[in-house]
């Protein structure tokens, strides 16, 4: 005779997540923490450790470990990304198979000068010219490269150059764009990757509006390619904060219902993350030398964190 095995249900404080995305940290009842995931949606994925665990079925003996969940929400699943891995680099859990991520990390390098400007991706900084521009860090190679491509197509900086050879002239001709536009691209391409929202929604125009040339021309598989370029500009201008060269040393903290979040960044990696009891009168002092970007960010998270706790 066949017996049903019985799927545990969540904590009840996991109704307390929000849907979107965020890192979320297992603790067994000692406190000692189990596992560090990143999720599109906090909610449903964490969730998901109280159910048939498809495709993790290693995780399965961890599961009625866990005596505490703890999240942060963040403000895109790219920061959501780097915060994971600058937690897992930091420190591995025992239920965690390896430090970081599959992502690598790169950066863009916008390069105006001269007789054949151009845009490309790099991995190491310290190879990039003083002289010219260069943003990031970005993670996942392949959708930066996938974004930088197809932004070489709306916005061809490389078609502004004064030494084209023949084929690189007829298509400049054919994209109607010469040296004179040189200044504009530059202009939209730097305020894109400064998260300007108003370059943000002009490259991101320029892509639907390709995709949508395609469906109206029947192009199917063109359209597909266009709209994989258009989620991987999305990636490469999503707002993420956790982690930025020249940031230096800083920390962030946020307070809610006698629980005090503190956040600790390292050459400008976030990658410390701790909540403990605290009265407000003592967490008054962490929280003014906390750097105004982030006090939003922090008073999200300290509710979630007290929510969670409660």
């Amino acid at each position: 005779m066949q017996h049903n095995r019985r799927v545990p249900k969540a904590p009840s404080s996991t109704a307390a997540l929000p849907t979107g995305p965020g890192v979320y940290r297992f603790r067994d009842g000692r406190g000692r923490t189990l596992y560090i995931g990143r999720a599109t949606s906090l909610r449903s994925r964490v969730r998901s450790y109280w159910g048939d665990l498809r495709g993790r079925g290693h995780l399965r003996r961890m599961v009625p470990k866990v005596a505490q969940v703890e999240a942060l929400a963040c403000r895109s699943l790219h920061e959501a990304c780097w915060l994971e891995r600058n937690l897992l680099e930091q420190s591995l859990p025992y239920w965690n198979r390896a430090r970081g991520g599959a992502e690598v990390p790169v950066y863009v390098v916008l390069d105006a000068r001269g007789l054949a400007p151009s845009l490309r991706v790099v991995h190491d900084r310290a190879e990039v010219d003083a002289q010219v521009a260069c943003f990031g860090p970005y993670l996942g190679g392949f959708r930066v490269r996938t974004a930088i491509d197809a932004l070489a197509r709306v916005l061809p900086l490389a078609s502004t150059g004064t030494r084209l050879g023949g084929f690189e002239r007829d298509l400049a001709r054919l994209r109607g764009v010469g040296p004179h536009d040189r200044a504009r691209i530059v202009g939209v391409l730097t305020g894109l990757f400064e998260r300007d929202p108003d370059a943000v929604r002009q490259a991101q125009a320029l892509l639907t509006a390709r995709r949508d040339r395609a469906v109206a021309e029947l192009a199917f598989e063109r359209a597909a390619s266009v709209q994989a370029q258009v989620r991987a500009l999305e990636w490469l201008a999503a707002e993420q904060q956790v982690t930025c060269d020249g940031a230096g040393d800083y920390q962030v903290c946020g307070w809610a219902g006698g629980r005090l979040l503190l956040l600790q960044a390292r050459g400008g990696r976030m990658n410390r993350w701790s909540v403990r009891p605290c009265s407000a009168e003592a967490a008054a002092r962490p929280l003014a030398k906390t750097p105004r970007a982030w006090r939003d960010f922090a008073a999200v998270n300290a509710e979630l964190a007290a929510a969670l706790d409660g």
